[in-house]
């Protein structure tokens, strides 16, 4: 898969709890950074969670050195959606979600991450060695799923009162 393809990875969970209390914390953008390798939290520049709030990211990676980006909440569907655009709302370098469905007794959360269409860290791996970019990517997307995965679980066990 190439990175102009917009390289997608989705992964989801069963959370045994009401969807109000999953929603708390999906919606929380500086949460993902008690369980990711990479994201180190977040601060609002804009109140928020809303749609169209701005927040300032913050990742580190041994490959890609340390980072910030803007972004833009681009969906905000209580109980049902909470998704942002990185670095340009209209033409991002990475899209984000969370997607909540209630079911009897249960949530299934789902969250997602798109590349692209616009550059991004990944793009200067690429641009050096064109011959590897469907590695390259195919790396990167099992290293987003990864965090995805931690993360997911780690809402899982909040929300059901675990540690």
């Amino acid at each position: 898969m190439r990175y102009a393809d917009g390289p997608t990875s989705e992964v989801e969970v069963l959370v045994e709890a009401p969807v109000e209390r999953v929603w708390q914390l999906v919606s929380d953008v500086n949460l993902p950074s008690r369980f990711s390798e990479e994201f180190t939290g977040a601060r609002w520049i804009h109140a928020g969670p809303a749609l169209g709030a701005r927040f300032v990211g913050r990742n580190e990676h041994p490959a890609l050195g340390s980072w910030e980006t803007t972004s833009w909440v681009t969906r905000y569907e209580p109980y049902r959606a909470f998704g942002w655009a990185v670095s340009d709302p209209e033409n991002p370098s990475a899209t984000w979600w969370f997607t909540l469905e209630e079911l009897p007794g249960r949530v299934r959360l789902q969250q997602g991450g798109r590349m692209g269409p616009a550059p991004s860290g990944l793009s200067i791996a690429i641009a050096a060695m064109p011959d590897k970019e469907e590695r390259i990517v195919a790396r990167r997307l099992q290293e987003w799923t990864r965090g995805m995965q931690a993360t997911i679980a780690g809402i899982k066990a909040l929300a059901e009162g675990r540690p």
